[in-house]
């Protein structure tokens, strides 16, 4: 029992499937709070340009 451990302990081969999940997540962490940024951004200028056209209109 206490070998199995020992041989677990030392095994490395999840090592780069763990390291690959860490860095997806950071990637999608950082497209997500990329997107709310830039997603606001975006919501006020079309709000300035429907302004805009609606005061052109009238």
């Amino acid at each position: 029992m206490i070998n199995c451990f020992m041989k677990m302990m030392r095994s490395t081969s999840g090592t780069t499937a763990i390291e690959y999940g860490l860095i997806g997540t950071l990637i999608s962490v950082s497209i997500i709070a990329s997107a709310i940024i830039v997603g606001g951004n975006v919501e006020t200028m079309f709000t300035g340009v429907g302004e805009d056209v609606e005061s052109a209109v009238n």
